[in-house]
């Protein structure tokens, strides 16, 4: 995929050989292989007739007109890589999710949170061993997406609970990230350029040693408000977590043009069916970090009123 794109996409090898192999080649001086020099025919021998005719081939002049004005094989007959091919099984692991979530929103309140926890800790070690497989497992894969329901499912429960309508909010907020997100890429107007890779790249360890500082800081209770930090520290009355919200959606949207741009490359490079999966695995996970902030940005609001 495109260098520099999601890390996901990383070490896949996605080119295969889309030639047949040259040839042999006659030694130096002499006629090509099964054929004499100067285009003669050996002595004694009757010459033989080249070329290919239907009626050799048993076909008649309809049938091999017919078989003229038959569309080119697409990329699709050819075994690789589609927009189709992604679409589709992004709405397949999306679909799992939905399933996970209302799995985790209709059994009591207890089972559910087991099931957050299970999703939680499960969701996490699928996501790295899908990461760093060579080949996409669709198994492994769609199980990701079932134990993220689980979890994305037990979360708004207990956050709605608290907030009621930040659930249906999030789900709202986090489609119109991703439509918005796409138009800009279509229109070419947001690209993963390697300048905003970098400044991408140090948001995002910035972002992930503040939330280690933070789960830390909550788990040995040197802070007690629900989110941490993000609520007991305030800037100028706003609370922290709003600033941390707001950038950390920003990233999640910009790991979007990354998933665009990677999948973009694959197809114009030619990469085979199977890796439209891990195409799909990409978009699955950013959507759900995406989720997963507004939904957290969303209660900090609610909760600050």
């Amino acid at each position: 995929m495109a260098h520099g794109g999601n890390p996901i996409f990383s070490g896949k090898n996605f080119r295969e050989a889309t030639q047949a192999p040259p040839a042999p080649q006659a030694p130096y001086g002499q006629a090509p292989y099964g054929q004499n020099p100067y285009g003669q025919t050996a002595y004694g021998q009757a010459p033989v007739q080249g070329g290919w005719n239907a009626a050799q081939q048993g076909m008649t002049q309809e049938q091999l007109q017919d078989l003229y004005n038959r569309p080119a094989a697409g990329p699709a007959d050819i075994g690789r890589m589609t927009y189709d091919d992604v679409i589709v099984k992004t709405a397949g692991c999306l679909g799992i999710l939905v399933v996970g979530a209302a799995v985790a929103l209709a059994v009591p309140q207890g089972t559910g949170s087991m099931l957050m926890i299970l999703g939680a800790l499960g969701g996490f070690a699928l996501a790295m061993v899908n990461t760093f497989k060579k080949q996409p497992s669709p198994g492994l894969i769609l199980a990701y997406a079932l134990l993220e329901g689980f979890f994305l499912g037990g979360l708004t429960r207990i956050l709605d609970n608290l907030f009621p309508g930040v659930g249906i909010q999030a789900v709202v907020g986090t489609l119109s990230v991703f439509a918005v997100t796409l138009v800009l890429f279509k229109s070419g107007k947001v690209r993963a350029t390697p300048k905003l890779m970098r400044f991408f790249m140090i948001a995002l360890i910035g972002y992930a040693v503040f939330a280690l500082v933070n789960v830390v800081m909550m788990m040995t209770g040197a802070v007690t408000t629900p989110f941490g930090l993000s609520t007991s520290v305030e800037i100028m009355g706003i609370p922290l977590g709003v600033f941390i919200g707001f950038l950390a959606i920003g990233l999640a949207a910009f790991s979007l043009i990354m998933d665009f741009t990677s999948i973009e490359a694959a197809i114009n490079a030619g990469a085979p069916q199977r890796f439209s999966w891990t195409a799909a695995f990409g978009l699955t996970v950013t959507l759900v970090w995406l989720y997963v902030e507004i939904i957290r940005l969303l209660a900090i609001l609610r909760g600050d009123d």
